[in-house]
């Protein structure tokens, strides 16, 4: 999908061929698999991380040194061609900066819309996109208006720097609300109160948009989350066509309308009724998208890459069904010891478990430490071969 007059086309468009040398701002576990992608192509990669054996400087170049310091930053810059970055808080001041000494087809428009909850819900309604019905609270007094005009329940949340369910409340009776208002309120920063939508399933859309203005977006993964963390990505989605082409289209009209380049993760509420809510977004690759790794014709890592270089974006069409599984600290032992020895019940599914794990020193509970893509003949066989391992009722 080509849009015919790009507005938002930038002036000093590049192509970067391989060979080139991409910075990425960020040494975790989204940088890691974006080098191993993209050094098969033959790429060169430097990470800007302050952990010393970051994921991403196990397996590129790395300059030590925090997001928000600048000459750690101007150094990565003059090593690269182009830079990159794997998570969006990125310093703004950092990222001026590296607007006016390098090249970042990214811009930081994009990172600063997404930064705040607030901005980015006015950015998807501008691009003809709905949201949850809303608002901004700068009180109890206003929080208590507005939930009995939103309806009980619903949801709090600080407009920065919430992940993994954190920096948010779900309201569910008026005794919760001055409570819930001076608990977000600590954070020092804007709430918004959302509507709770009663969604029958979570889906989410990786889009990808080149420089040039070429969109295109994966399948839809149906998304199930324990303790607001992501459990599964079920790919294709248990859903009607129709909502997934939907929903894929939705993705690609909002790249397009917030003129992003690289990946942007689009995270959508399914009602029964059949409307879609855009929940969140996330300029980046991104946790649900990890199936395209054997599962698709090109990988979410390796099409950021195609997409920040300004190369033709690659075929997004599933190969096989696929689920994908997080790896928690808690599961990482028992994960091992299972790849180690003959696997009974994948042989009887016909499924292939496909490991990768993400080089984190530490195995926290509930940490991200890994995934696995377990290939199938059907998502129902991937998901009994889940069942079957018990690894992830080990809690």
């Amino acid at each position: 999908m080509m849009a015919e007059a790009d507005k938002r086309r930038p002036d000093n468009i590049r192509t970067l061929l391989p060979g080139s040398t991409i910075g990425v701002l960020g040494g975790g576990q989204l940088g890691r698999m974006m080098a191993l992608a993209g050094s098969a192509m033959g790429y060169k990669f430097v990470a800007l991380d302050p952990a010393v054996d970051s994921p991403c400087g196990q397996v590129a170049d790395q300059v030590v040194g925090a997001y928000d310091n600048h000459e750690a930053a101007r150094e990565l810059a003059q090593r690269s061609d182009v830079i990159t970055y794997e998570f969006e808080n990125v310093n703004a001041e950092v990222a001026a900066m590296l607007m006016k000494e390098s090249y970042v087809p990214q811009g930081s428009e994009l990172l600063y819309t997404t930064q705040h909850r607030l901005r980015e819900k006015l950015a998807i309604e501008a691009a003809g996109v709905k949201v949850a019905p809303y608002s901004e609270i700068r009180s109890s007094a206003e929080l208590h208006i507005e939930a009995e005009r939103l309806g009980l329940p619903c949801v709090l949340k600080t407009a920065t720097g919430g992940y993994d369910g954190k920096g948010q409340w779900v309201i569910r009776s008026t005794e919760e609300i001055d409570e819930a208002y001076e608990t977000l309120s600590r954070a020092g920063t804007e709430l918004v109160l959302e509507k709770f939508i009663a969604f029958e399933k979570e889906l989410s859309v990786i889009a990808a948009r080149s420089p040039q203005g070429e969109v295109k977006a994966f399948p839809a993964a149906e998304n199930i989350h324990i303790d607001n963390i992501l459990h599964l990505s079920i790919v294709p989605a248990r859903i009607d066509e129709g909502i997934q082409r939907r929903a894929e289209q939705l993705a690609m009209q909002i790249a397009e309308g917030l003129g992003a380049v690289g990946l942007i993760a689009v995270e959508l509420f399914l009602t029964a009724d059949g409307e879609l809510y855009v929940n969140e977004l996330a300029p980046r690759p991104h946790n649900s998208g990890h199936y395209t790794m054997e599962a698709a014709h090109t990988s979410q890592f390796e099409q950021h890459v195609r997409a920040v270089c300004n190369l033709p974006l690659g075929r997004t069409e599933l190969l096989t069904p696929v689920v994908m599984v997080n790896v928690l600290g808690q599961h990482v032992e028992p994960v091992i010891q299972r790849f180690g020895a003959q696997d009974e019940a994948a042989e009887r599914l016909g499924v292939t478990p496909k490991l990768h794990l993400y080089g984190k020193k530490d195995a926290v509970h509930k940490r991200k430490m890994g995934h696995i893509n377990v290939l199938a003949p059907d998502v129902e066989a991937a998901l009994q071969w889940i069942d079957e391992t018990t690894i992830w009722k080990v809690e």
